[in-house]
């Protein structure tokens, strides 16, 4: 069967600096972003159809869907949209990566209110696009409507070319390690909800996360028995792999180095800077678990499996908060 041939779209002239989505139009917009987004080998249709037409050769497609809310998420006088499209893009990347694999194609659903700038939905898509090429990834469709605030919609599909890893195969007797940072965007939240913009390096990893993404399919490849992004938590999400699997975990506190601004923080706020890294999100670290020997190079042992259920810290029930939750 032949393969399908894109149908051409067309562009209408570039608005004003200073035009609004309601003076360009629905149409008028879509015309602007599709052009910032590049098209990979994968994409046999993109945007401009009633669907994308995508061609996976081998392995199992991962697929996963997020939500950013205006308020909720992101607040713009927070940070740039730039920045808002990097953590949109990142946190939805982050859960591809999550499952050991790589993404490729994500849709883009944008609402936003009428009167929004023009340059501001159009720095969000940048942001989104510059995080996509870190692995490859194309944006591929996706849909606007009007609302009265922005929210942004996003899935993501990847591929995984051995077995996904789940959340509920972590064994007794396997040890829990981390990879990537954890805590700093709590941190620079912690910062930014006391009207403060220092340090500026918390702050920046919260409007812009780094997630380690080549991690996951090495993970993957390691042996990690099971694996979940920290988006909400890391005690939040340990205790997701713990019920997953059914086993119990402890989380050892003395395994983390709390970073000199953590503890800067800490100290203005008058709170314990161990609680930014076990019960922050944003950073989209990936959590996992390995058989002790298994463990790969640039992941920390933070914790082990044991019989039983739930999560502890050194041995206890923990009293602080483990994890964000929207309702």
């Amino acid at each position: 069967m032949p393969e399908p041939t894109p149908r051409p779209t067309t562009r209408q002239s570039a608005p004003s600096a200073d035009a609004t989505l309601g003076e360009v139009g629905e149409f008028g917009l879509i015309g602007e972003l599709t052009g910032l987004f590049e098209q990979g080998e994968q994409v046999l249709v993109g945007p401009g159809d009633d669907a994308a037409v995508l061609r996976i050769r081998t392995g199992h497609v991962v697929v996963s869907t997020d939500l950013m809310v205006e308020g909720r998420h992101f607040r713009r006088d927070w940070a740039e949209a730039v920045d808002v499209g990097h953590r949109a893009a990142a946190q939805n990347l982050s859960d591809i990566n999550a499952m050991g694999g790589t993404a490729h194609s994500l849709t883009i659903g944008l609402a936003a209110p009428a009167d929004l700038p023009v340059r501001w939905a159009l720095d969000l898509a940048r942001g989104f696009a510059e995080e996509c090429s870190l692995v490859g990834a194309s944006v591929v469709g996706g849909d606007l409507t009007r609302a009265d605030q922005v929210v942004v919609a996003v899935t993501v599909l990847g591929a995984v070319t051995q077995h996904p890893v789940l959340r509920s195969g972590a064994r007794p007797g396997d040890v829990l390690a981390l990879c990537g940072r954890q805590g700093w965007a709590a941190g620079g939240l912690a910062v930014l909800a006391r009207g403060f913009r220092s340090p500026r390096v918390l702050v920046e990893a919260y409007r812009r996360p780094e997630p380690p993404y080549d991690a996951g399919p090495a993970a993957a490849a390691a042996g990690a028995t099971s694996m979940i992004d920290v988006s909400d938590g890391l005690l939040a999400e340990a205790g997701h792999l713990a019920a997953a699997s059914g086993v119990a975990i402890d989380v050892r506190s003395g395994a983390f180095e709390v970073p000199e601004p953590l503890h800067a923080v800490a100290q203005a706020t008058g709170s314990d800077p161990l609680r930014f890294i076990l019960g922050g999100g944003d950073d989209h670290s990936l959590l996992a678990t390995f058989a002790e020997q298994d463990v790969p190079a640039g992941w920390q042992v933070v914790g082990r499996v044991a019989e039983g259920e739930g999560v502890t810290v050194d041995g206890s029930a923990y009293d602080g908060e483990t994890g964000w939750t929207h309702f």
